[in-house]
């Protein structure tokens, strides 16, 4: 969250970001006014206590106490209480709109009101030509028997679908693979972490309040399915006070992901491009404040030589303001050609959150032994999203007999397959 300091001393910037963002500024007059007014009351309070203190020194050891003064005593007791509950209020409603604030966008980042403010910063790779027609991937793979999508669909509705055979073991080949280059080429820890998590954990990422409806919950246990492992990995030092020279740590999971997409009525609904549930490889850094935009840049090369090594021609899109993630300062979208639906997929999405997450998770760390403790900045990625990058493999490699030529980097995955036929 942002810290209380900055939108009482920066309004009107914080005011312009959300307008830029597209967000309701008049949020930001509600939180000064509510802070106003808990000020103003934890002044009177701390006020009456100190006048507390000094009348219950004054009564000390005196056996005839005024009953005037016992009066006072108990009508200014009476009034303490009434404003402790008060604060507590108060408090409590300005902590409910700190949350709804989003992060300040970076100064680099380009003011826009949606998707198409983004700008392209980047491109590798040229899109293959072919002397065919090219298939989108839901026909290559129910003729190749890897893609059931009518057996997904019975089983659990639109949206889903299974993977088969060779399919299946594509996928597992493509997740071991990503998982092998994160931790042995780039030094990132891989971490099996839960699926579940409690509410505090998604407050602490910034996936609530704002995206409740988007979330999946088991009411009982009060526990919440994760949409992305930037959920978890961030929230694992979450209270702790790092100490010096631990950073910067770098950590990848591979997980299932759960969201209720709200998906236009008759958009994307042929294939694996977008569903409900969907596999993922992430990635997440923790550094100091001063290396975190450096670190962004390091994290993106990493998801682009990847993409380069899979052979997929690839672009880099710096978000605009009015796309930019909640809890996000920074955002670079790494998308790949996909002949067969014949459009650009986001594979991932590489951000830099500043110490926006760090606030809410209360995530510190030491620069030296007994120092002042200061946040952390955290940054996440996709590296890569599984089904996006599967479909584009899929199109990418197909041949004009319907097989599909499997990247040479994965077929040693594969058992030495070096085409599904």
């Amino acid at each position: 969250m942002l810290a209380i300091a900055t939108i009482r001393q920066r309004p009107d910037d914080v005011r312009t970001a959300m307008t830029n963002r597209g967000e309701d500024p008049s949020l930001i007059d509600r939180i000064l006014d509510r802070d106003h007014r808990n000020r103003s009351v934890v002044q009177e309070l701390e006020g009456l206590r100190a006048k507390q203190n000094q009348m219950s020194k004054q009564l000390s050891g005196q056996k005839d106490r005024p009953p005037e003064l016992l009066e006072e005593m108990r009508a200014l007791r009476d009034r303490v209480r009434e404003l402790d509950a008060q604060a507590d209020t108060l408090k409590a409603e300005l902590d409910v709109l700190l949350l709804q604030v989003p992060n300040l966008p970076s100064p680099e980042v380009p003011i826009g009101p949606g998707e198409e403010g983004n700008r392209v910063v980047g491109e590798e790779g040229k899109p293959r030509t072919y002397e065919f027609e090219p298939k989108p991937h839901w026909e290559l793979g129910e003729a190749l028997g890897i893609i059931d999508f009518e057996r997904g669909a019975k089983l659990t509705g639109s949206r889903f679908y299974h993977l088969r055979g060779e399919g299946a073991r594509l996928q597992r080949a493509l997740i071991t693979w990503l998982l092998d280059v994160h931790t042995r080429e780039y030094g990132y820890l891989e971490i099996y972490p839960p699926y579940l998590v409690r509410e505090n954990v998604m407050v602490g990422s910034g996936q609530l309040p704002k995206f409740y409806d988007n979330l999946y919950r088991d009411a009982e246990e009060d526990l919440f399915l994760i949409p992305t492992a930037e959920v978890v990995l961030v929230n694992l030092h979450r209270d702790e006070i790092l100490p010096p020279d631990t950073l910067p740590l770098s950590y990848t999971a591979f997980t299932a992901c759960f969201r209720r997409e709200k998906m236009s009525a008759g958009r994307d609904v042929r294939g694996i491009k977008r569903g409900h549930q969907f596999d993922k490889v992430e990635l997440v850094r923790v550094v100091a404040p001063e290396d975190s935009e450096q670190a962004l840049l390091q994290m993106v090369e990493h998801v682009e030589h990847v993409l380069d090594m899979l052979g997929l021609p690839r672009r880099r899109l710096e978000l605009c303001t009015g796309d930019l993630g909640f809890g996000m300062q920074r955002t670079f979208d790494l998308e790949i050609w996909s002949p067969g639906v014949a459009e650009w997929l986001e594979v991932s999405s590489c951000s830099n959150a500043g110490d926006f997450q760090a606030r809410r998770a209360n995530i510190r760390f030491r620069r030296a032994a007994g120092g002042r403790p200061e946040f952390v900045h955290t940054l996440n990625g996709s590296g890569l999203g599984i089904p996006r990058t599967l479909l584009a493999i899929m199109e990418t490699y197909q041949q004009a007999d319907g097989s599909i030529d499997v990247p040479e980097v994965l077929q040693p995955y594969m058992g030495g397959v070096t085409r599904i036929g």
